[in-house]
Order: structure tokens, then sequence, then C-alpha cells
């Protein structure tokens, strides 16, 4: 469900950002015209804030794009905990419930008929309802949507913004491409990764394994794509993404663990479920019965009672 989950997540945002960076109506030498709705509403007034920011610091686009990121990332930071502390008791609640998960799944393929089918998808979806299991996994993907339409707007004022496209930051063309920090970029999401893995049990971990390098191999694939600007946005998200997940893993993860598992003990689900039991025919029996004859079918019940008669008379 996790794996499925992020994938989606995943090509969810990308077709997003592909969306967007359509968006911006262009002239002929791909300058901006001026007008549609994502320029007027989200290019400019960015372009705007970098600039007034740049004047408060000296010039410094750079530190004005970090001051914009830490803004953004605050602003969002309680949604961000809230959906990781859902998402934290969903997985809690499913690892206590493991053992019942299974036998409702092996109960799922064992069933022959509709009917054990649907006996076996009622007691799953029992056990998710008394327990308050979300299908979706406690999937939370509202914090990284949010941040599209930012990143959206930085990726086009990094371009057409007067100051920002020909100003540098240790040496670095804001307004460029740049592989450092294209890189950097790359390793402080994949430090968010493995921050997310502390806690994990070792054989989740090794299932997971794969999983941990998606996000950094996104951010890499949208940082090629974008000036340097914007690929500083990432960075500091990925910096402050670290932090928030030390205190979602570290700091959250066993206090929830811990309440979990008071929970589940004062309060054992209701719903327990048991292996499919189905009731056994011998069709031996049944077979040698049915074909044998009427007349020796009756002549050996009436012998049988002739029989049981005279030891009784005796």
């Amino acid at each position: 469900m996790k794996k499925i989950n992020r994938w989606l997540l995943a090509s969810g945002v990308l077709s997003m950002l592909l969306f967007l960076s359509g968006c911006v109506q262009r002239n002929s030498d791909g300058s901006p015209t001026g007008k549609g709705w994502v320029y007027l509403y989200l290019v400019k007034p960015m372009g705007m804030a970098i600039n007034y920011l740049a004047d408060l610091l000296g010039g410094n686009y750079g530190f004005a794009i970090i001051i914009v990121t830490i803004i953004v990332r605050l602003i969002i930071l309680p949604l961000g905990l809230h959906q990781a502390r859902s998402s934290i008791i969903q997985q809690e609640k499913m690892a206590a419930l493991k053992p019942q998960m299974d036998q409702a799944q092996k109960n799922m393929k064992a069933a022959t008929t509709v009917e054990e089918q649907r006996q076996a998808q009622l007691e799953m979806t029992s056990l998710y309802k008394e327990n308050g299991i979300s299908m979706t996994g406690g999937m939370g993907c509202l914090p990284m949507l949010v941040q599209m339409p930012i990143f959206t707007a930085l990726f086009y004022a990094a371009q057409y913004t007067d100051g920002i496209s020909e100003s540098t930051f240790f040496g670095v063309n804001l307004g460029e491409r740049s592989l450092i920090f294209v890189a950097i970029a790359g390793l402080s999401y994949l430090g968010v990764s493995l921050i997310s893995m502390i806690g994990i049990p070792e054989a989740q971990r090794k299932t997971m394994g794969a999983m941990m390098f998606m996000s950094p191999l996104m951010i890499i694939f949208f940082s090629f794509a974008s000036p340097a600007g914007v690929t500083l946005y990432w960075i500091i998200g990925g910096f402050f993404s670290m932090f928030q997940t030390y205190l979602s893993n570290v700091v959250l993860k066993p206090k929830i663990r811990a309440q979990i598992a008071e929970e589940m003990l004062q309060n054992p689900p209701k719903t327990v479920i048991k292996p499919l039991v189905r009731k056994e025919v011998n069709p031996e029996v049944n077979e040698t019965t049915k074909n044998q004859p009427k007349k020796n079918r009756n002549s050996n019940h009436n012998g049988q009672g002739r029989n049981a008669g005279k030891q009784q008379h005796k």
C-alpha cells in the first residue's frame, strides 16, 4: 500500500508540474507576455517579493530566496507535522493488527465461493473501521501540492524578473542551471529518506530500500530542468524537511507507538479474524450410497432390522 501511495504521489506531482509549467503565455522570443493568471497571480507577485527582500538585504537575491523558502515551509510546517502524525498512527495500528490482517488475507486467498470471499472482505473492512485505519494508509501529499504553485512562480520569476536572472549566489548564476546545486538538492532529499528509515525494522527497511531513492531522483529531475534560483529553493526545503522528518520519526514516533500499544491493550479489537473453516464432505461415501441399487439398499436395511430384532429377542 505504501509503495502504491508513493508512486501515485510522484506521478501526481509530476503531472501538476508539467501542467503549470506550460501556463505562462510567451512571446515569440520566449519572454512572457504579461498576461494569464499564472503570470499575474503567481510569477509577478513572487518577483516583487524577492526584489523587495533583496533590496533589504543589499541586493542579495540568494538570501532573499532562502527567506521566501523558510516562510513557505514555516507556514506548511503544522500541516506537515499533522499529516506525519496521522501517517505514523496508521502505521502503528496496522503493525499491531498485522496478525489479524495476515489471517484475513489468507482467508481471502483460500475462499472458493462468492460467499466466502464476501465474508473475508467484510472481516477486513470491519477490522479497519473499528480501529480507525484508513484504506489509503494515511498518505499526506497536501504539503507537496501546496508548494507546487510556489515552485512554479519561482521557476518563472528566476528567469523573467529583472535582477534575479542576472544575480549570483556564492559564484552561482541564479538564472542558469547549476549542477552543483542539483547535486546538493539531491543529497539533501537523500538525507530526508535516510532519516525517515530511523526506527523501521530491518526486514521492512530492505523492502523499502529502492523507494528511498525515489524522492531524491525526483528532486534531481526537477532541479536539472530549473534555474539555480529554483534549485536553491529545493536545497533549503530539503534541509527543512530533514528537520521535520527528525521531529516526526525520532521525537513523535516513539511516543505514538507507546500510545497505540496502550490503547490496544485497554481496548482490544472486537473483530477477531479466525482461519476459514469449511464443512468437510466425504465424496466417496456419498457416491457409494448414491450409486448403490435401491433393492440392495432396501434389503440391506431390512436385513439389518431383522438381525437387530433377533438379537433383541434373544
